[in-house]
């Protein structure tokens, strides 16, 4: 992408000073932030105090911001984007629309992807099981604990409360059926 092209997606970016990163040619704001053996690549933005090291990807139309930090062997890519205080590292990745924010951690071998949203103070790590159903993503993190978009709870309270918070997000009668049954048939996996 060109400057030109960078200034038309990002105009609020129109004048910040960013570089092609010598690994990828991706855009930073802050080359001395950059890990020369990082890839930044494509349409990719890193900037604000965003970090990135190790050999650490990011690529696509991801971008990294605020205070983020990507390191190990992780990769940000597609629209995915990173932000706030959060931290990818470990050879997670993170991809598709997802976002990673707030104080949120996903480390090892987690993927994060579609639209989910991992957010304040969440940590998802290892292999978790990731279902797209409507609006939000289900996530089976560590041992019975479950993310529903920003909801974080073990099993057994989701069992019992999926139907109040679905009501208080506004979902329709059907879409609690379908987050109740895929509850209900983790469940049963967990076992």
């Amino acid at each position: 992408m060109t400057r030109d092209e960078l200034n038309m997606r990002y105009p609020w970016m129109r004048d910040t000073e960013l570089f092609n990163h010598a690994n990828g040619g991706g855009w930073v704001e802050k080359p001395d932030r950059i890990d020369p053996e990082a890839f930044i690549a494509g349409d990719a933005l890193v900037y604000g105090n965003a970090r990135v090291s190790g050999n650490a990807q990011v690529y696509g139309n991801a971008r990294v911001s605020g205070d983020a930090r990507v390191y190990g062997d992780a990769r940000v890519s597609g629209d995915a984007r990173v932000y706030g205080n959060a931290r990818v590292s470990g050879d997670a990745q993170v991809y598709g629309n997802a976002r990673v924010y707030g104080n949120a951690r996903v480390y090892g071998d987690a993927r994060v992807s579609g639209n989910a949203q991992v957010s304040g103070d969440a940590r998802v790590y290892g292999t978790p099981w990731m279902i797209s159903l409507g609006r939000h993503t289900i996530v089976k993190c560590d041992g019975d604990v479950i993310c529903i978009g920003c909801h974080v709870n073990t099993l057994s309270v989701w069992l019992d409360k999926y139907e109040a918070v679905g009501r208080m997000e506004g979902y329709t009668p059907e879409d609690i059926a379908h987050y109740g049954a895929v509850l209900r048939m983790l469940e049963q996996l967990i076992k």
